[in-house]
């Protein structure tokens, strides 16, 4: 059984999906839903399709670690989530993880437009990958 790890912005949705066995996790895809209802729907059919037993949602704190709007709007999200799949939801602190992918890109001299593209998906696969290396944490 797989693990879902999210991303989630308000624009778009980076998701990353682990290995059957747990161990590695690979990017999928960024959604660019028209709406939330949108966005569970395709989540929700990814989940049944790749036989996903725990999705992994990055949680954005600010950098002193309270909570903001962001956090509110991303917990609502995974609520729905939640009762869309029936599946356990985990949230994992993601600051830094969409500036770690940007500076990653960067490094690749991956191009400014191609960085946009995929950086959402590489923060779902670092997000996921610190829940693979610490899954009770």
């Amino acid at each position: 059984m797989r693990i879902l790890g999210l991303d989630v912005g308000e624009k778009r949705i980076g998701v990353a999906i682990s290995d059957p066995l747990g161990k590695t996790a690979q990017g999928m895809m960024v959604l660019t839903p028209q709406n939330r209802e949108a966005a569970l729907q395709k989540l929700a059919a990814l989940c049944l399709e790749h036989d996903v037993a725990r999705i992994v949602v990055g949680l954005p704190l600010n950098m002193d670690g309270s909570r903001g709007p962001a956090v509110e709007a991303v917990e609502k999200f995974a609520a729905a989530l939640k009762r869309k799949t029936g599946l356990p939801v985990s949230f994992i602190d993601e600051r830094l993880t969409t500036r770690a992918a940007e500076k990653t890109l960067i490094d690749g001299n991956v191009r400014r437009r191609a960085r946009k593209e995929v950086k959402d998906m590489l923060a779902a696969v670092l997000i996921l990958d610190t829940y693979l290396s610490n899954p009770a944490g």
